[in-house]
């Protein structure tokens, strides 16, 4: 019955399609491979190399980018992941004032896929979309075992992860706050930014900056600017790149 419930919202979540590649979720009608659950990926690695999903796809990011800290490339992951799970919750929220269930044993996900990353879910469940509930799915669910994972094995500041977080979620609802508006569905664009605000003011993301209108000015850095190449972001504390600087603000 919970599937059929769905079925009148979004059986494949295929309406997340035309907002781009962070809104897309793999469901139980595609083929599967056997991947890590994202679960596993925020538990302790066990001493096989391929039982440490997380710690492979930080070192992914850190040879793609040649980050010379592991920690940029963790900040850099975290930040992805991130965008994935606020961009699917949000999208289903807006279009149809329920979510799925991303309870991290029922999301599959591939630590060697490009970005944005590829994320199965293997079952679909439908939640309310109240702030409470995208919290408990999101920053609860899944943003706290990471934040914690990433600070206790890369020691990367806990207020910078936070950041991050912050600084996806006001991402995804600027994108799909674009797409909305450009296709008439004011109704949409409203409801995103409207939840984007309150989700802003929970406790693990009070603080992490400042929203005016769509537009989001962290208080932190992720650190991308450290990487070759690389430059402050559009939301970022800098105006511009430190010249020398050890560590960058954790917020």
């Amino acid at each position: 019955m919970v599937l059929l419930l769905f079925v009148d919202l979004d059986p494949d979540l295929a309406a997340l399609g035309p907002l781009g590649g962070f809104f897309v979720l793999r469901t139980p009608g595609e083929a599967l491979r056997p991947l890590a659950t994202l679960a596993q990926a925020y538990a302790e690695p066990s001493s096989d190399p391929q039982g440490d999903p997380l710690g492979f796809r930080v070192r992914k990011v850190a040879n793609a980018l040649r980050a010379p800290e592991l920690r940029i490339a963790a900040s850099v992951a975290q930040q992805g992941l991130a965008a994935r799970l606020w961009s699917v919750t949000l999208g289903c929220a807006a279009l149809h004032g329920r979510i799925p269930d991303l309870d991290a044993r029922l999301l599959r996900w591939d630590p060697d896929g490009s970005a944005p990353d590829d994320l199965w879910l293997t079952k679909v469940r439908p939640l309310p979309s109240d702030p409470a509930s995208i919290a408990d799915v999101v920053l609860h669910g899944h943003l706290e075992p990471l934040t914690a994972a990433l600070h206790h094995r890369y020691r990367v500041a806990s207020g910078l992860l936070w950041g991050n977080a912050a600084s996806a979620l006001a991402g995804a609802a600027r994108q799909l706050d674009q797409w909305a508006r450009a296709g008439g569905r004011t109704d949409t664009a409203a409801r995103a930014r409207a939840l984007t605000a309150e989700l802003l003011t929970h406790p693990l993301l009070a603080g992490t900056g400042t929203l005016t209108g769509t537009a989001f000015r962290r208080r932190s850095c992720c650190l991308y600017y450290r990487v070759p190449g690389g430059g402050v972001c559009g939301d970022c504390c800098f105006t511009r790149a430190p010249r020398s600087s050890p560590r960058a603000p954790s917020g």
